[in-house]
């Protein structure tokens, strides 16, 4: 069976997939925000290790396979000709494979050509996840990124000229509240301009990041509704699926550009004028793992 050094994370569409761990924590691991990785040293599985535990499934469970996740922070990394054979290893193993999936910085996506990368989705590596997290490089640049917002789009369009596809995340509040909105405005058009399959929002949260928040002007609920209600106003994407229904959230969307772009902003609307009837919550910081709206 795979042995997993925890914790593990996954994407919240990968819930019944089953993971396999390629490597172990992120090698983008310098990111201010970001607190999943940092008790983790990043290093390398050996491809002989992650076939013994893609053989160790055992045979009655195989046939009901059908999709993957690639962990940890950016199994994309993985060398080139490693994670070709693990993909073949595991279409192999499980006869009704469908989809493989992983995270992907944008530092794995510079260790990969076009060529390689639509090579790697004829070998069933389908989706990557993306942190964005903002397309404004004043945010970029003091959350620690390492990579400007034009730097990203080159290489989320080469996964998108591979044929894969694209499942792009940016975090509200990531900007505090002085670039609050400019940060919303930027993340839009860089979602504009890439035109992912899938776009999801997370909200900045408190775990592992303490230096980074403590020193944050952080932004209230109303402010970051209406970094939300911005966003979406400038988002004009096609056929863009949205998404907030990580735990962060304090409100969830769902919707799709561009048939649902007003019923989304609506739903910001109505959700500030629903919460306007508790006394003060509005303008309070919103702690992790809050009810949805």
């Amino acid at each position: 069976m795979p042995t997993y050094i925890e914790p593990v994370f996954r994407p919240p569409s990968e819930a019944r997939s089953l993971i396999f761990q390629i490597t172990i924590g992120c090698s983008q691991n310098h990111c201010a925000y970001c607190g999943m990785y940092k008790m983790k040293r990043f290093t390398l599985k050996p491809a002989e290790e992650v076939f013994a535990e893609i053989d160790g499934i055992p045979a009655r469970y195989r046939l009901h396979v059908d999709r993957v996740f690639l962990a940890d922070g950016d199994a994309l990394v993985y060398p080139f000709e490693g994670l070709c054979a693990i993909l073949d290893r595991l279409a192999a193993t499980f006869p009704n494979l469908t989809r493989v999936g992983s995270y992907s910085s944008p530092n794995s996506l510079t260790t990969k050509s076009v060529d390689e990368l639509r090579m790697l989705r004829e070998k069933r590596l389908r989706i990557v996840y993306f942190g964005l997290e903002s397309g404004d490089d004043a945010t970029l640049a003091a959350v620690n990124k390492g990579f400007t917002a034009e730097k990203m789009a080159q290489e989320a369009l080469k996964a998108r000229e591979a044929g894969m596809k694209l499942s792009v995340t940016a975090i509200l509040g990531v900007a505090g509240r002085g670039r609050s909105l400019d940060h919303a405005r930027a993340t839009a058009a860089w979602v504009n301009r890439v035109n992912p399959e899938f776009f999801s929002l997370l909200t900045l949260f408190r775990r592992h990041n303490e230096e980074f928040v403590d020193t944050l002007d952080q932004c209230t609920r109303r402010e970051l509704l209406a970094e939300a209600k911005e966003l979406l106003t400038h988002l004009s994407p096609q056929r863009t699926i949205l998404r907030s229904n990580h735990v962060s959230n304090f409100l969830e969307l769902a919707g799709g550009y561009p048939k649902d772009r007003e019923r989304l902003i609506a739903s910001v609307e109505e959700a500030v004028a629903h919460l306007e009837g508790i006394p003060g919550y509005l303008d309070e910081v919103p702690e992790y793992g809050e009810e949805y709206y």
